[in-house]
């Protein structure tokens, strides 16, 4: 497999991956809806960071310690999991009346949303566990393993972000409709049991 086979596998690969709903998909749709498009910019910078580190620590071979060592794994497995229940529960438990009073006094900043973003990523062993498992069959055997996991992961990030304005831009057209307080409090609850959902499933995994 030459490099240029390898680059298009593994696009065509994570481009199924990325579409596919899940926790960032929630996380970005949620941000946006609720509070604009800034701090959802920052949760999709802070996810494709995190998922840059995990393609760099592959290519470099540190995740591959973490998938050797069940210890560490599940370590990094109940911190993620405690991490989101808190977060869910947190959007589960917010005030009746906090859209009302102040529904832009939550989550407006965007290094709130791309901190969010980064360590609800940073802290999946389940991101590690796919480049671990994934990345290096798309290596050509002559190629430089560091170099080659680094472009495949921009090419995971780049996807990522086409996804994301997609999303983001879908959630803007659509404010206009969600953004009542009614509609919000739904939103938070949704959200926060399916951020809930995953924390337990990462946990029980």
């Amino acid at each position: 497999m030459d490099l240029t086979t390898s680059v298009v596998s593994f696009a065509a690969v994570v481009a199924l991956l990325t579409i596919t709903p899940g926790l960032d998909t929630a996380l970005i749709l949620r941000t946006s809806l609720l509070s604009g498009k800034r701090p959802a910019w920052g949760v999709t910078l802070g996810i494709q960071l995190g998922t840059l580190v995990w393609g760099l620590l592959t290519a470099a071979g540190l995740a591959t310690l973490l998938a050797a060592s069940q210890l560490a794994y599940d370590v990094l497995r109940y911190a993620g999991a405690a991490y989101l229940v808190w977060m869910g529960l947190r959007m589960l438990l917010v005030k009746k009346d906090a859209h009302v009073d102040e529904p832009d006094a939550r989550e407006v900043r965007f290094r709130t949303g791309f901190r969010r973003g980064l360590v609800t990523n940073l802290l999946n062993p389940k991101v590690g566990a796919f480049y671990v498992a994934m990345l290096p069959q798309f290596i050509p055997p002559d190629a430089p393993h560091a170099a080659v996991g680094l472009l495949l992961a921009g090419v995971h990030v780049a996807e990522g972000l086409v996804w994301s304005a997609g999303l983001i831009v879908f959630a803007g057209v659509m404010s206009g409709v969600l953004r009542s307080p009614s509609v919000r409090r739904l939103l938070d609850r949704v959200t926060g049991v399916v951020i809930v959902g995953f924390g337990v499933r990462l946990a029980v995994d």
